[in-house]
């Protein structure tokens, strides 16, 4: 189809060609434009390029609405915003003259200006790009993201970003998306990923927990049994045996108050040392992230609380 004959199919129609006269009328049941002096019918087969649902409130408009591009919390200005390519082309493809190409330069100077241009932009920037690079390097996944950045905005808008680091509140925020979740990641871990220590994620994490009124679900170390297992190269017959310990305390309420990662290590290196298999709690705690001592010491406990004598057991291989 030529060029011409396409803008003069795409072209409106604004008056009756038959009597000239502009009181069209569009019937969109039956696809047509007709006028209503001379009953001519102008244009036939029209698609309708509304929705196919009805909507009487702006409210229920917006629940309907199903189309567009959907907001992200992960991006500083949600992705509304659009973004001036360096492509030096045009829509035809033909190469843009240096002065086109300078005014698009000045332009995208100005759009990137426009999009972070006042402090809490900025901060959100610089906040969303931490929480990408720790997601990447933890490997979660997009929805945790989302609900980090959520925690972050709160914590923002609640004043509790100013004076302290931006990086720390991020982390912090991400560690709560992943207990929320019910995705085993440590504090250890999100510290060996951030530029924050350990002990400053920790305190921006309670201030979070405090401040926000975020409910955390009970971590459960059973969770944790499968990711040190693989570290440690054990197999499915000693993780087995690992969890069914860990429910077993966890049914007799020995479970409360003790660090999850710790348990599940100190369960694993239990079934190890029950199936004869030969492994040290050095190996398990480094696995595990955690200190030799606390694997004696929540090993132990285990026993204790499934009443299994410590008599003639290792307590250090």
């Amino acid at each position: 189809m030529e060029a011409g004959l396409e803008e003069k199919l795409e072209e409106e129609v604004n008056s009756c060609p038959s009597c000239g006269s502009k009181k069209l009328i569009y019937d969109y049941e039956r696809g047509e434009v007709f006028c209503g002096i001379c009953g001519t019918v102008i244009q036939s087969k029209l698609m309708d390029q509304g929705p196919e649902w009805r909507a009487f409130t702006q409210e229920e408009k917006e629940e309907r609405s199903r189309t567009g591009i959907p907001l992200s919390f992960s991006i500083h200005d949600k992705g509304l915003s659009t973004t001036i390519t360096n492509i030096s082309k045009d829509a035809f493809g033909r190469s843009l003259s240096v002065e086109a190409r300078l005014q698009m330069l000045r332009l995208r100077h100005w759009q990137i200006r426009s999009r972070v241009h006042s402090s809490i932009d900025r901060n959100l920037s610089q906040a969303m790009a931490e929480l990408d690079r720790l997601s990447d390097r933890l490997g979660l996944p997009s929805p945790v993201k989302e609900k980090a950045a959520i925690i972050y905005r709160k914590a923002l808008e609640s004043g509790l970003v100013r004076g302290r680091s931006i990086a720390a509140i991020a982390a912090a925020s991400l560690y709560a998306a992943c207990r929320a979740s019910n995705i085993p990641r440590t504090l250890k871990e999100l510290a060996d990923a951030s530029i924050v220590k350990k002990k400053d994620i920790a305190r921006c994490y309670r201030l979070l927990i405090k401040e926000l009124n975020l409910k955390m679900p009970v971590a459960d170390p059973v969770k944790y049994v499968a990711k040190i297992a693989s570290r440690l190269g054990l197999s499915e017959k000693i993780q087995r045996k690992a969890i069914e310990i860990l429910r077993k305390c966890q049914e007799l309420k020995a479970c409360a108050g003790k660090d999850p990662v710790g348990l599940a290590a100190a369960a694993l290196y239990m079934a190890c040392v029950d199936e004869g298999e030969k492994i040290t709690q050095k190996d398990v705690a480094e696995a595990a992230g955690v200190t030799e001592v606390t694997i004696r010491n929540r090993y132990n406990g285990l026993r204790r609380a499934l009443g299994i004598p410590l008599t003639g057991i290792p307590q250090k291989l």
